[in-house]
């Protein structure tokens, strides 16, 4: 049964490089015609595969269904918080997961710092778009017209002398981050505080939310906190890899953040 189920999922991608009719099919399976058609029929009568007019086999509109319904179903927060705990376990320092949602940055998940030194921020609670690091990725991810008409349009206050000041230098920013494929606010917010940030991807390859680090001085340096990167960006490959439904690599097997 499971070899039979193999084979018939392995039908799958070989439709999705186009049309094959049954010939090519049994060939790329290695199995006598009657043996695919026999597939053929199954995935057919499900929706999965369609049979054209030239007697050729392509992937099936159920399946295109399937597909959407279980990408709106998808709770990036609820795939997420098991590792962002592990990586607040690891590091002690405060753990946020944001989203882009109307024109806002919010914040969707957080993990408390172990350090009697807290970090002023709730979960629903817009971030400084201009300044915060998970905002600059997910920014940063956009079009480059709607990334320009965004720019055009906020606001640029000066938390401190750090702060981003105006759409020019916003826009330069995001093209360094878009580049680096990581962002970074070091005392851009508050003097105190440091954050570094990695992009969370859907199967489209689309920035679908940000995860960051952020720790005040007292309790370690910026140049301290960067160290962290490989950690932060390893959590985020980890939920994106099971974000997008994408196969655990041979580096974290259990498609787990190796913090």
């Amino acid at each position: 049964m499971s070899q039979t189920v193999d084979r018939a999922l392995s039908i799958l991608p070989l439709l999705a490089e186009g049309p094959a009719d049954l010939g090519q099919v049994a060939d790329r399976l290695g199995v006598h015609k009657s043996t695919a058609l026999r597939l053929l029929r199954t995935l057919h009568e499900h929706g999965l595969v369609y049979r054209q007019s030239d007697q050729r086999y392509r992937l099936g509109a159920r399946l295109f269904a399937l597909a959407q319904e279980a990408v709106e179903n998808l709770d990036v927060r609820e795939i997420a918080h098991p590792h962002l705990v592990r990586l607040g376990e690891n590091c002690g320092h405060t753990v946020h997961l944001a989203v882009y949602e109307e024109n806002e940055v919010l914040y969707i998940d957080k993990v408390e710092s172990r350090y009697p030194v807290r970090m002023y921020s709730r979960i629903g609670k817009p971030v400084a778009i201009t300044v915060a690091a998970v905002a600059k990725l997910l920014l940063a991810d956009l079009p480059e017209a709607e990334r320009r008409a965004v720019a055009d349009k906020l606001d640029y206050p000066r938390y401190t002398a750090r702060s981003t000041p105006d759409a020019p230098a916003f826009l330069k920013e995001l093209a360094t981050v878009r580049e680096q494929g990581w962002a970074a606010d070091l005392g851009g917010h508050e003097e105190s505080i440091n954050c570094v940030a990695a992009p969370v991807r859907g199967a489209d390859g689309r920035v679908a939310a940000a995860l960051s680090v952020s720790a005040p001085n007292v309790v370690v340096t910026a140049e301290e906190l960067l160290t962290l990167l490989p950690l932060v960006r390893r959590t985020a490959d980890a939920i994106s890899r099971e974000y997008s439904g994408k196969a655990p690599t041979a580096e974290d097997p259990e498609g787990m953040s190796t913090a």
